[in-house]
């Protein structure tokens, strides 16, 4: 049953420069996020309510291709409570990817480990998810009931889509909405493929990342409407969970803002749609704790 307290934040992110490099904050723009941020910032930045809910579990997920970092969120998962999940990494093309992920279940923290990912928008190989060594790897997730978080950019879809027709069983979420091409207003090709996505019933979708994919300093709630009505006809409320892509939205106004958005684009929907969009979904995806109600 839905607890009307809940807000799952299901995708966020949390590094510590002095421990590990992310060697993605030194590309321009990224002077704002260029430093450690970890989950009492988080508490600090996420003060507003969204509908009336305060965060009270949330998801961190890999930045870097490294079990190590895994290892590290794992870890903060088991002493931090408001950490319900990790999305982590391991190297799917590895024969011993099976190996690895049994390695880190069982290791402190281990069973916090929900999900994996790997920054598939970042491969030059337009059908790098089927590879046969990637499948391979992608069995061995399935396997162990774990699922799989996809991020592509908008013109890689078709990587999803094969992803979805060959793994029927394995519980696939799609990062950030496909990453729609907001800036540009093009998101005719966009919908086309995001609703042959969603066509898969094993597929769900990350509200999140939105405000990156936007104007950064100038977006609209209403230049972002477009596609949250695009999302919720394709997958329905059901099938859609709220994340912040914290501390990365700070590039477009952080987390309070989003939050505003999110509540704003709300309105309409019943209190079902709400919840499940804020908590409901999510806590199903990644097998959340349903008991943990303290707020952030």
């Amino acid at each position: 049953m839905s607890d009307s307290r809940r807000l799952v934040d299901a995708h966020h992110h949390l590094w510590d420069l002095d421990r590990r490099p992310q060697p993605w904050l030194d590309e321009p723009g990224h002077e704002p996020v260029r430093r450690s941020f970890g989950a009492a910032d988080l508490r600090s930045a996420a003060t507003r309510p969204i509908a009336g809910r305060e965060p009270t579990s949330t998801v961190v997920v890999q930045c870097v291709a490294s079990v190590s970092e895994t290892r590290e969120l794992l870890a903060l998962a088991g002493a931090d409570p408001l950490i319900g999940a990790v999305v982590g990494w391991v190297d799917l093309t590895s024969p011993a990817a099976g190996d690895t992920l049994d390695d880190l279940l069982a290791g402190p923290g281990g069973p916090y480990l929900r999900a994996l990912r790997h920054l598939v928008q970042g491969e030059s190989d337009p059908a790098w998810l089927q590879r046969p060594s990637v499948e391979r790897g992608l069995r061995a997730v399935g396997e162990r009931g774990l699922a799989y978080d996809v991020l592509i950019r908008s013109h890689r879809f078709d990587q999803a889509v094969h992803l979805a027709e060959r793994f029927p069983d394995l519980p696939i979420v799609l990062d950030h909405a496909g990453k729609p091409p907001i800036v540009r207003g093009e998101l005719g090709n966009w919908e086309r493929q995001l609703r042959r996505l969603a066509a898969h019933p094993q597929v769900r979708c990350k509200v999140s990342g939105l405000v990156t994919e936007a104007d950064r300093r100038n977006w609209t709630t209403a230049g972002i409407r477009p596609v949250w009505d695009v999302l919720l006809s394709a997958f329905g409320s059901d099938r859609l969970m709220f994340g912040s892509d914290w501390p990365v939205c700070v590039l477009a106004g952080g987390w309070n803002r989003w939050a505003a958005a999110v509540e704003e684009l709300l309105v309409g929907c019943s209190a079902a749609e709400t919840s499940a969009i804020l908590a409901d979904t999510a806590t199903a995806f990644y097998h959340l704790n349903s008991l943990s109600l303290t707020p952030l």
